[in-house]
């Protein structure tokens, strides 16, 4: 047994707002330097709807992620023979039209103008090349657009519906959306520290977080086609690649990443959790259809002995430990088990669960009069505006099941409350929901509390680097602010 640490992160999809305060945190420290304007490390889509960059779902075109091959697991579009052949001429990646081209504003214009009767403008200037350009798409383009044949009808996770499914979803009473906020999944298996040539992405041995070296890393950008989520970015002016770093200076002094400490939904939570690296590959080349549940068996119990004794004897601190004991994350994942990987079938392990939406159920107008699908105060599972097929694409790997799990689950959260609050239930539904989810009252509030009431060290257990020489910890980020802004002293340039 190979025990490891790792920060684990779970984002509650019915707490997201979409105000995007996530996204312009992290743009403010990490992202606003030259070459860097069209990056989110954190982003926040709308589903259904094509995401960022578009179609970043469909492995058809961008070949990202593991393909079992086996007993074992390859790269899809990427490694040595395929690397090889594409180094000079990588096909698989996103073009800048993919993103947007950033730009801004010609905001002197407004006050040099000379004085006439017309309203002077400023016009869009790309940030790229300098010349005026007609603003196509953007970042978060499609916001709200939950409906439109843009964005939403081709989205790639309707593959595994049916027309009929598809229009219902559609219709102007049943219509609906969710927003999907994402960053880099610092996964247990990341096809991009296995793609890269020159070595430069590796995974942090005390917590799991991912990294590229600016100083080794040669722009091969095989990492931009590995990695699946497309969480790594191509610096054009630096000629170096990037990704969220997990706001690391901030873990190693116990503060919670910007993007989460700014979470105005609170829907944000991190903590660690203790796996067993030596599962790792069984874990990834397993059948599609276990993929989920094997991922889960990875993760071990913190407060078993046997585990405490592997994690000392493996150089784990006790802080560490401690700080997995009450993680908030492995609460959500394992204890209750109600929160999930997003697209496990890509077979990175990623360390990103989701909470599911559980949105209204489904309604109709006839007549002038809406009409709901159920008799209950609440919708049944089976009748969810979101399809169940739907968010198993996205969740489970087209497991339905697994998501009709978690739903059970988070209803019973809510007939209990309704009954502690309200009391206007029938007692048998109750007992009905709890017994089928092998839930308890107790747990059920629990569950509750840690939604609705969390404390801010409640949602972030994060134990502080010992690491004595971190460079973090010996001068300001900030002062490298928009010329690093990665701990390394000299400013990244490009490789010979």
């Amino acid at each position: 047994m190979d025990i490891r640490s790792q920060m684990t992160m779970v984002f509650h999809m019915d707490k997201c707002i979409g105000c995007h305060t996530c996204s312009i945190a992290c743009k403010n420290i990490w992202t606003d330097r030259k070459g860097a304007e069209y990056m989110w490390w954190n982003n926040v889509e709308t589903k259904p709807g094509t995401g960022y960059p578009t179609k970043w779902e469909d492995q058809e075109i961008y070949q990202g992620g593991w393909e079992k091959n086996g007993e074992t697991v390859s790269l899809k579009g990427a490694g040595k023979m395929k690397g090889l052949k594409n180094i000079f001429h990588n096909p698989n990646m996103p073009i800048i039209d993919d993103y947007y081209e950033p730009w801004t504003y010609e905001y002197e214009h407004l006050f040099e103008a000379p004085e006439g009767d017309d309203q002077p403008t400023a016009r869009a200037k790309s940030l790229i090349t300098g010349e005026n350009i007609d603003i196509k798409s953007g970042p978060n383009w499609d916001d709200d657009l939950g409906g439109t044949p843009d964005y939403a009808r081709k989205d790639p996770n309707f593959e595994n519906l049916s027309p009929q499914e598809q229009e219902a979803m559609f219709q102007l009473e049943q219509m609906t959306l969710a927003y999907l906020p994402r960053i880099c999944n610092h996964c247990l298996n990341p096809a991009c520290v296995a793609s890269c040539p020159s070595g430069a992405i590796y995974k942090r041995g005390e917590d799991g977080v991912v990294l590229i070296n600016q100083e080794k890393c040669r722009a091969w950008r095989m990492c931009v086609t590995a990695c699946p989520y497309k969480k790594s970015y191509y610096n054009w002016h630096t000629g170096k690649s990037e990704k969220c770093i997990l706001c690391y200076p901030r873990l190693e002094s116990g503060q919670a990443p910007a993007c989460m400490h700014s979470c105005v939904g609170r829907i944000r939570y991190l903590g660690v959790m203790l796996y067993d690296a030596d599962r790792i590959e069984a874990v990834a080349s397993c059948d599609e259809s276990e993929l989920v549940d094997r991922q889960m068996e990875i993760y071990l119990d913190p407060n078993d002995p046997a585990v405490i004794k592997a994690a000392r004897k493996n150089g784990i601190a006790d802080s560490t430990i401690d700080a997995a004991q009450k993680s908030p994350t492995y609460k959500f994942v394992k204890e209750w088990g109600v929160a999930l990987p997003l697209h496990p079938e890509y077979r990175t392990i990623p360390n990103l669960f989701y909470v599911p939406p559980l949105l209204p159920a489904m309604a109709t107008v006839e007549n002038g009069t809406y009409n709901t699908t159920t008799d209950s105060l609440w919708g049944k599972i089976d009748a969810s505006r979101m399809p169940i097929q739907y968010l198993a694409s996205l969740f489970s790997a087209g497991n339905g099941e697994k998501i009709k799990e978690v739903f059970r689950k988070l209803m019973t959260v809510r007939l209990h409350r309704r009954d502690k609050t309200v009391g206007d239930l029938d007692i048998k539904e109750l007992n009905q929901a709890l017994a089928d989810t092998a839930m308890t009252r107790e747990e059920a509030d629990d569950i509750f509390r840690l939604t609705s009431l969390p404390l801010f060290d409640q949602r972030f257990v994060i134990p502080a680097a010992h690491r004595e020489e971190a460079m973090e910890m010996l001068e300001s980020t900030a002062d490298v602010k928009g010329n690093t802004g990665f701990g390394f002293k000299e400013m990244p340039a490009r490789g010979l």
